[in-house]
């Protein structure tokens, strides 16, 4: 059974993860530096790492699996999961894959360049219940091709 992984930093769909991990029975690891919500799930593991730039980034990667799910907003953590095998999805429903990882790094890097010489804009767009529906959507399907063990 492929288990969902999320970097739950700043994630604003992390309760619908948990509704699609309770429709399939999956397991949930919500990784953060900073506060998780203190419900507890029995599908749901909270893990707090230390504080660092990338430590929540690292104990994903090192431990996520082949055909296992991975939702973040981070780019470099999609690639690292799709180069062990697992699927990476953002939190508008994004799909990384294979093909589209190359193209989503070198445009994170054009904005990232920008926002440093002051040309960059306002940040992302307000979320609102349509992303939260694309999301379902894509996660959705992600995991019914996880658990057939499709790319």
């Amino acid at each position: 059974m492929p288990a969902i992984y999320v970097d739950a930093d700043a994630c604003p769909v992390k309760d619908e993860v948990v509704r699609v991990a309770e429709r399939h029975g999956l397991k949930v690891f919500m990784v953060a530096q900073g506060g998780l919500p203190a419900r507890p799930h029995p599908l749901v593991e909270r893990v707090l790492v230390s504080e660092g730039w990338d430590a929540a980034d690292d104990w994903i990667a090192e431990r996520i699996g082949p055909h296992d799910l991975c939702v973040t907003q981070d780019i470099p953590l999609a690639a690292r999961c799709l180069e062990k095998g697992a699927k990476a999805l953002s939190p508008a429903g994004r799909v990384f894959d294979r093909a589209s990882i190359g193209m989503a790094l070198a445009m994170r890097e054009i904005a990232q360049h920008r926002r440093e010489t002051g040309e960059g804009g306002g940040g992302p767009a307000p979320f609102s219940k349509r992303d939260r529906s694309i999301f379902l959507q894509a996660l959705e399907n992600a995991v019914q091709a996880a658990r057939r063990g499709r790319p």
